[in-house]
């Protein structure tokens, strides 16, 4: 019996350490103001296939996601969120979207940054030389 109990608890052990080792916890910056954009901004995220946990914090604007590494990356769900109109430190959320926006949430946009993080110029009205 005790031999039985052991093989079980063993095989648990096993099965939440292989779960655990998928899942990942990150922490990254989301542009918003009010309590509406942090229900917003959560439903998006919570609405990608992997993600377990999302939460926004307003005062800090950092929102932290758990989610199963197997499934999604940070890369996807910072691109869900910027379908529903908020920036985040990798991807800006289409004028359009951001333009959707109730008044009060509309917050400050950040510049937008090329594929190595450097920010993009704007070139309308002037010409490169």
């Amino acid at each position: 019996m005790k031999r039985k109990m052991l093989s079980l608890l063993t095989v648990f052990l096993i099965g939440s350490v292989a779960m655990f080792a998928q899942s990942k916890t990150e922490k990254f910056e989301v542009k918003g103001k009010c309590g509406m954009c942090e229900s917003r901004i959560e439903k998006a995220a919570n609405s990608v296939e992997g993600v377990s946990k999302a939460d926004w914090d307003q005062e800090s604007m950092m929102a932290t996601v758990v989610f199963d590494k197997s499934k999604t990356s940070v890369d996807d769900i910072q691109k869900a969120i910027t379908k529903v109109g908020h920036d985040t430190g990798k991807h800006k959320a289409s004028d359009e979207a951001y333009d959707k926006l109730p008044g009060c949430c509309k917050y400050e946009r950040m510049e937008k940054k090329d594929a190595h993080g450097k920010k993009e110029h704007n070139h309308d009205g002037h010409s490169c030389h």
